[in-house]
């Protein structure tokens, strides 16, 4: 609905179809919120603890790395976002749950929490504001990032909230949920961005 909002078409992919779907008709990718990523796939330590989904997991590496490769606009969420970084080289913590001081790691779709704006950032311009109200459905996070990725967003905690390509390409994620917010007009100005990315692009080879 959040896509279609933004003036976009979304197809719906799942390890079990995806492969029915000639890659090449998309124009952008979003990969959306979900279970834990293995902690194989940073280096983590697997405590056992976290709801995991291995087909998940490749499939989606496959979709990130067939987009960059092809630089389609990414946009990642919650999940996804930890899973671009994850992609390009980054690590996560695997519970910032004891790690929080000022804030509570409360789930709530709300907008409940604040991210503080990185300004001269991709997303500053896109929101056009230096901080915005945000939900919280997570209990991971981004450690270290990845290559080529640079925070454009915290919370209170000093938690990285939002990553951007430090390239010229749109490769985005945030950690909160912005397709249970387009009520609020920042969040849809984020959806926007992408769909307007997409619309722009025509697929190509990293290398041409």
């Amino acid at each position: 609905m959040a896509v279609f909002l933004a003036g976009g078409t979304a197809v719906r992919l799942t390890p079990l179809t995806y492969r029915q779907h000639r890659k090449e008709r998309f124009q952008g990718v979003i990969i959306g919120g979900g279970s834990d990523i293995d902690p194989k796939l940073y280096g983590g330590d697997d405590t056992g603890a976290s709801r995991k989904d291995p087909e998940r997991d490749a499939f989606e590496i496959e979709m990130i790395e067939y987009a960059l490769a092809r630089k389609l606009p990414v946009l990642g969420i919650c999940r996804g976002a930890q899973l671009i970084n994850v992609v390009l080289g980054g690590t996560l913590y695997n519970d910032i749950r004891g790690l929080r001081r000022r804030t509570s790691n409360r789930r709530t779709p709300l907008p409940r929490k604040t991210a503080l704006i990185k300004a001269g950032t991709q997303l500053s311009q896109i929101l056009g504001a230096e901080k915005c109200r945000i939900n919280s459905l997570h209990h991971q996070a981004i450690h270290t990032l990845g290559r080529d990725l640079a925070a454009s967003a915290h919370d209170l905690d000093s938690f990285i909230q939002a990553i951007e390509s430090t390239r010229d390409s749109y490769i985005m994620g945030v950690q909160w949920h912005p397709e249970y917010l387009s009520y609020l007009s920042k969040q849809r100005h984020l959806l926007n961005s992408f769909i307007q990315a997409a619309a722009r692009n025509s697929p190509r080879k990293l290398n041409d």
